[in-house]
């Protein structure tokens, strides 16, 4: 292992007068596996954190796309959550003509185990420094671009003799608001296979009632297996299950890749998420489960092809309903102004200082202004979100700027940084843009209709744009002449239009192709601006808050998640809500209870194998539990372990108080939410009669033929 574990002289002189990002309080923070706070560790619960402990739990650390999972046997077995294995269950239903979502899978041998087309897995090998590289690209007297442009020829630079050198797939990751540049090397596992998925009423056991709530009744388990050359994967860091499970106030850690987070944000970028993006992400996606709805309502077969699409975008809609309830939280607000202020005047006792970094905070509130300002234009030309739910339209977008090539066509995200880097290399399954995709006209027209209705309800009657892409016509009347008369889904029309260029494309007269031509130059010129006075203002204020915060505060912080591997630590612990002790764990009697007072009905129904199993459960053993670890979505699928590494619990949701958490982090009330590893044990045995699998968790060695 080459990670480096501590921070060497060189980085430790430049972190002197660089930017940290968040100053944690009690268990706050996802920390770096290379600036681990080992001494509040060991200060606050006599534990001492090793290298060889933390190197073993980072070498078992799967990273899926968008999720996390463990490795848990000597040969190459994954655990993780059961919505993240649930497309692949819905892919080898669709390959096999049966219904694994609805039944759940198991492979009892090798040879039963399914390979997921196009899913790669990966596993941080190492980390080592490379600021002083980068850095070094950068003279004075750049511009913001400019001095990104220079980075990125040396990062690609370090990434291809890496690459080389090691034979691992390298990335270049910005931590600290781009005060720290890590390599990351990954070893990389192309041949995965499906092992094990409950059915999808087991797994998301209370349904989207239940989602973000607590207490819980999912068994929200999927297991892959990594091969190698056609053979399980040798992987001799692996996790263990915990014989004996875990007890309330025991110190445990979470090792996973929570998504991005906004902590550092000041008050008028929070204020602009109130007051703006987020409520209309809460819509959006508020129509899209109205479409999608629709159309899993008009055959069974529509409403198994919707399950997993269906899941995410309610998950989604709850977890942003969540952060706006916080977002709008008096209090919360209250707490992050003073915060700001407490900030602001602590850096104006050093004059130094603050003629250095004072300006960003005005900075930043002027650039949300534009963004403000541009915000209708940025929906709804820019990113067509009018159009987001016809695929025919999204192939005619990336015809169009494919022949037109502009440099920034694409933009930062909605509410992104843009152009600063600093995530992890994805994983998951690969796909290349701007393919053709297969298209239902019926659920195209949906769709679109949805979409031209959604942007309707958002704008004034009065809006030019509504007049751009609508015309004189009802949202179902432009979606219907849209979809019927377009040809592009035809793969001649389609072949022609991408040889033929921009010459081709301006000729056309298929509706998408002129509708997607119509909106492109503007939307060139919205994202040039959003750049310009927003992303670029944000590159080089961030940095200077987040040197402010160390000026005023010291050292003792962690960045801002952002898809890379972190380790949290907390405790197993109750909460109150509503003036009533929520306890830590519940069990399988609860499950049993909690489906008879909802008389068995949906979402409480218990798949048949659970009640041909009741009298053989030990209804005691805990199945669910909730610890304080600091956690937010990413982390689905992370190991939960105790201070032998042993697992205890694995992530699959957060009560509805942690929604909140991607601004802040509120001790006494947010709870990370786990599958007790006792719960997968019991299961495993006596409901799904896995009994090799679980030999094999154990710590027996699976035997099995081929």
């Amino acid at each position: 292992m080459k990670t480096r574990r501590f921070l060497a002289p060189v980085l430790a002189l430049l972190l002197a007068a660089i930017a940290f990002s968040i100053v944690p309080r009690a268990e706050e923070g996802f920390w770096p596996y290379n600036n681990i706070p080992r001494a509040a560790i060991k200060q606050k619960y006599r534990f001492e954190i090793t290298d060889k402990w933390l190197d073993h739990l980072q070498l078992a650390t799967v990273q899926f796309g968008g999720g996390t999972g463990s490795v848990v046997s000597p040969d190459g077995l994954v655990l993780t959550n059961h919505h993240i294995a649930l497309g692949s269950l819905q892919q080898m239903s669709n390959a096999a003509g049966k219904d694994y979502v609805k039944d759940g899978f198991y492979a009892p041998t090798y040879a039963d185990e399914w390979k997921v087309p196009n899913m790669t897995l990966r596993i941080l090998q190492s980390i080592e420094d490379v600021t002083a590289k980068m850095n070094a690209a950068v003279t004075p007297g750049m511009t913001v671009q400019q001095a990104s442009a220079a980075r990125q020829k040396v990062q690609e630079g370090i990434v291809s003799e890496s690459n080389a050198a090691t034979g691992l797939v390298s990335q270049v990751v910005a931590l600290y608001q781009g005060a720290v540049y890590n390599l990351y090397r990954f070893k990389v596992y192309n041949d995965v296979r499906l092992v094990f998925g409950v059915e999808y009423q087991t797994g998301f056991y209370g349904g989207d009632p239940d989602n973000f709530t607590y207490p819980r009744y999912a068994l929200d388990v999927g297991m892959f297996r990594l091969y190698e050359n056609g053979k399980p994967a040798q992987t001799p860091n692996y996790l263990h299950f915990s014989p004996n499970g875990s007890k309330e106030g025991e110190l445990v850690f979470t090792t996973g890749h929570p998504g991005s987070t906004q902590r550092l944000y000041t008050v008028a970028h929070l204020k602009y998420l109130r007051d703006m993006q987020v409520p209309f992400t809460v819509a959006n996606y508020e129509m899209q489960e109205r479409s999608v709805q629709k159309f899993a309502a008009l055959s069974a077969e529509n409403a198994r092809q919707s399950v997993q699409r269906l899941f995410g975008i309610q998950n989604s809609l709850k977890s942003y309903r969540g952060r706006l309830k916080g977002l709008q939280d008096p209090s919360i607000m209250a707490r992050k102004e003073q915060a700001e202020a407490a900030l602001r005047a602590g850096l104006a006792k050093n004059p130094e200082k603050q003629k250095e970094l004072g300006d960003a905070w005005d900075a930043i509130e002027k650039a949300m202004q534009v963004a403000r300002e541009l915000d209708a234009d940025r929906n709804f030309i820019a990113n067509a979100a009018g159009l987001s739910g016809s695929n025919l339209f999204s192939q005619a977008r990336s015809i169009v700027r494919a022949a037109y090539a502009p440099p920034s066509a694409e933009g930062a995200g909605r509410g992104g940084r843009g152009g600063r880097g600093g995530q992890a290399p994805a994983a998951g399954r690969g796909g290349g843009r701007g393919q053709a995709q297969a298209v239902d006209t019926r659920q195209e027209k949906m769709n679109l209709t949805e979409s031209l209705a959604f942007m309707k309800a958002q704008l004034p009657a009065t809006s030019p744009i509504l007049k751009r892409i609508l015309g004189d016509k009802t949202p179902e009347a432009r979606a219907t002449e849209l979809v019927d008369n377009t040809r592009i889904m035809d793969a001649e029309i389609r072949n022609l239009l991408q040889a033929g260029g921009k010459a081709t494309v301006d000729a056309s007269t298929d509706p998408m192709i002129v509708l997607a031509r119509s909106l492109e130059s503007d939307a060139e010129t919205i994202n040039r601006k959003y750049q310009d006075e927003v992303t670029a203002v944000q590159t080089v204020a961030y940095p200077k808050i987040a040197q402010a915060v160390f000026a005023v505060y010291g050292p003792n912080a962690y960045p801002d998640a952002n898809s890379t591997l972190r380790l949290s630590y907390g405790t197993v612990k109750s909460y109150v809500e509503d003036g009533k002790r929520i306890a830590p764990y519940t069990n399988f009697a609860g499950l049993f209870q909690r489906s008879a007072q909802h008389n068995n009905e949906m979402p409480y129904t218990l798949a048949q194998r659970w009640v041909d199993a009741k009298s053989t459960l030990t209804l005691t053993t805990p199945f669910d539990l909730v610890s304080t670890n600091d956690i937010v979505g990413g982390n689905s699928g992370s190991a939960v372990v105790n201070t032998k590494g042993e697992i205890i619990g694995l992530i699959f949701d957060g009560n509805i108080q942690s929604l909140p958490a991607y601004y802040i982090y509120e001790e006494p009330i947010n709870r990370a939410v786990s599958v007790d590893s006792r719960a997968i044990v019991e299961a495993l045995r006596k409901v799904y009669h896995a009994d090799t699998l679980v030999d094999e968790i154990v710590g027996k060695r699976r035997v099995t033929t081929n």
